[in-house]
C-alpha cells in the first residue's frame, strides 16, 4: 500500500514559491501543486493583472488539453507539452506571456510585441485593458506544441 502524497508546510512553500503568507498557506492545504500555485497567484494579485492571467491561463488550456501546468524561477506559471511552451510572469503594467522558443514559431496575426531582438525567445506583453486575439493565441501554443514535440521525437 503507498503512502499518502505529503502536504508541503506553509513555510516550504513561502520559502520555494515567494507567494505571501496568506496565500502560502491556501496552497500548503491544497498540496503545493504548480496549479494550485497558480490559483494562489490569480488571487493573489486581485486585480486586472490577475483576470488576465486567469483569462490566458484558460486559453492555454483550450489550446492544448494536455498541458502541464509548472511554477519554477520562484514565482513564475509555466505552461509545457515537451518541453516549455511559454511562462505567464505579471508585471506592474503587463502581464508577460514568454515563449520559450517563440522566434522559431510563425506568428502571422502579429502577437509577439516584447523581447523581438533575441534568437529564441518571444514575448506577448499585455497590458491592462489589452484585448486577446484568442484564435492567434491559440494557433500560437498549438505551434509551439508541436515545435516541442517534433524536437523531442528526434532527439
Amino acid at each position: 500500500m503507498s503512502k499518502p502524497a505529503k502536504k508541503a508546510s506553509t513555510a516550504k512553500v513561502i520559502k520555494k514559491t515567494a507567494v505571501k503568507p496568506a496565500v502560502a498557506k491556501q496552497v500548503a492545504k491544497a498540496g503545493g501543486s504548480p496549479s494550485a500555485l497558480i490559483d494562489g497567484r490569480i488571487k493573489e494579485l486581485g486585480d486586472w493583472r490577475g483576470e488576465m492571467l486567469a483569462r490566458v491561463r484558460a486559453i492555454i488550456k483550450q489550446a492544448d488539453p494536455e498541458v502541464i501546468e509548472e511554477w519554477k524561477w520562484r514565482g513564475v506559471p509555466v505552461w509545457e507539452h515537451a518541453g516549455i511552451i511559454c511562462t505567464g510572469e505579471t508585471y506592474k503594467s503587463v502581464v508577460k506571456l514568454t515563449f520559450a522558443k517563440g522566434a522559431s514559431l510563425d506568428d502571422p496575426s502579429r502577437l509577439f510585441n516584447s523581447s523581438l531582438e533575441g534568437n529564441m525567445r518571444r514575448a506577448i506583453d499585455i497590458p491592462e485593458g489589452g484585448k486577446i486575439d484568442e484564435k492567434a493565441l491559440k494557433a500560437l501554443i498549438r505551434a509551439a506544441v508541436a515545435l516541442n514535440v517534433s524536437k523531442k521525437s528526434k532527439s
